[in-house]
């Protein structure tokens, strides 16, 4: 699929050959720029003390990134899309990376992120994600996964108001031997693939099925939230499985990106894969928010309907969420809780009053959206992230004693799942909430997803709707069509 222009508009796909070539010139620009700058002195970090990234780019036409990113063989590999797809990146290597490794709360490592970030470049794009909750110990299942973790590529495909380019960087500290750096990076740049590469295996034979929790677990777990709502201690908790795909060989990630069946799908999508054999992949339709400055868009996402189970079109799955008792229920916790959290950091909330439908391909949810502007001393994405994350959607209300509740009653670590994951800048950012996921591990894949528990919930429903929540990734592994 060619990724520059807006899905609703016609196309007219580059061919393959006339890409390669276009992807090998950029490659060729890249070099001459890079050999310039190492004939010149001025850039270097020791004469202003400070770090010092020196990026370069050249244009490009209409060029399928995920293609480019599956013939690399430098890792990490990244790659993250808005909802719109109007906007994306596709990245290969470590030019700069921002680490937290400790646990402890959340809010403390949104803090360490957001004075990292004042010291690096502006126009910098650092991609990354957190896991959900920092006060458990990630397991082994994570351990390619750090707490916290963002990277700014070595070379990146991106696209973004209107136009195509390539990029390569090299952040240099005041320590740094400049020429030495920029020699490394020409011979990186030599060492990329323009695409030409052989596509990727295909995904092998799932060879069994496992389920953390089991149903019956499950079942006694949703009985236990739900005496939890009797005895007024909760209003709303989310429940998440993970399920465990066993494979007959070493399962290629980059085909969960390569393949997804719905590429129409108003969902994001993010892939980081840190490590050769082990990625993060999440097809989610969510957004946490985008900042630009002081502004401030987020939404409230929340109650389900199954259209398949419904055996209902888009129009019938919209009547059928605006008029359940239950769904507007579990929405409206979402929506109350997003603007009491803005209102001591924001001016001018304007949250949609009148709630629509957001469509999928199996899926339709409740949607409203919010625009805010933040108050000067709160203009960070520290600020943002702490008053936002966990969303009800994803952790449950009163929101402590909900992430709690998961913490003690799920048996597995959630990692990266429904955390904040996205892109930053100094003075941007836009972070998803990583449901609708996977975890790739050699030829193990553990897919995760939720289900939002309210008063009067049925344990046996939401059993089914997480099954549904995988459908799109399940689909991949040509176990579902």
């Amino acid at each position: 699929m060619c990724l520059t222009r807006p899905e609703n508009e016609p196309r007219n796909p580059v061919p393959a050959d006339d890409s390669f070539f276009m992807m090998q010139k950029a490659l060729q620009l890249l070099e001459e720029s890079v050999k310039a700058a190492m004939r010149q002195r001025d850039g270097s970090p020791a004469v202003s003390g400070q770090p010092v990234l020196e990026r370069f780019s050249a244009p490009l036409g209409e060029v399928d990134a995920t293609r480019w990113l599956s013939a690399q063989r430098l890792f990490p590999r990244l790659f993250w899309m808005n909802r719109e797809k109007s906007e994306w990146i596709a990245g290969i290597g470590e030019a700069d990376r921002i680490e937290i490794s400790e646990t402890g709360p959340n809010d403390r490592s949104f803090l360490v992120l957001d004075e990292a970030m004042q010291r690096k470049n502006p126009h910098a794009r650092y991609i990354g994600g957190f896991c959900f909750n920092n006060l458990q110990k990630q397991n082994d299942l994570w351990k390619a996964f750090s707490p916290g973790l963002f990277i700014l590529p070595l070379v990146s495909v991106e696209y973004r108001d209107g136009q195509a380019s390539m990029s390569c960087s090299v952040w240099l500290k005041p320590d740094d031997d400049r020429q030495k750096a920029l020699e490394q990076l020409l011979l990186t740049l030599s060492e990329v693939s323009a695409g030409d590469a052989p596509e990727a295996p295909a995904i092998p034979e799932v060879t069994q099925v496992a389920y953390c929790p089991d149903k019956t677990r499950w079942i006694e777990n949703c009985e236990t939230i739900l005496r939890n709502f009797d005895e007024g201690k909760l209003d709303k908790v989310i429940l998440a499985r993970q399920t465990e795909l066993s494979f007959a060989g070493k399962v290629p990630a980059i085909r969960f990106l390569l393949d997804y069946p719905f590429p129409e799908n108003t969902a994001y999508r993010f892939y980081f894969e840190p490590a050769e054999g082990h990625a993060f992949v999440s097809f989610t339709p969510e957004r946490l928010y985008r900042r630009d400055g002081d502004m401030l868009e987020t939404e409230a996402l929340a109650g389900t309907v199954t259209k398949e189970a419904l055996k209902a079109d888009d129009s019938a799955a919209s009547e059928f969420l605006l008029n359940s008792e239950k769904d507007i229920r579990e929405h409206r916790f979402v929506k109350d809780t997003i603007y009491r959290e803005l209102q001591p950091v924001c001016s001018n909330i304007d949250m949609q009053e009148q709630v629509g439908v957001l469509q999928l391909n199996r899926l339709a949810h409740l949607l409203a959206r919010c625009k805010a502007r933040l108050l000067p001393e709160f203009s960070n994405d520290s600020t943002v992230l702490r008053q936002l994350h966990p969303t009800p959607a994803v952790g449950g209300v009163p929101r402590e004693k909900a992430m709690s509740l998961i913490l003690s009653i799920e048996p597995f670590c959630r990692g990266w799942y429904a955390a904040p994951v996205g892109w930053l800048s100094r003075d941007a950012a836009e972070f998803a909430v990583g449901i609708r996921s996977a975890l790739v591990n050699d030829d193990k894949v553990y897919l995760y997803s939720g289900a939002g528990l309210v008063r009067g919930s049925n344990p046996e429903s939401e059993w089914e709707e997480v099954d549904q929540k995988i459908g799109d990734i399940l689909a991949i592994t040509q176990q579902t069509s």
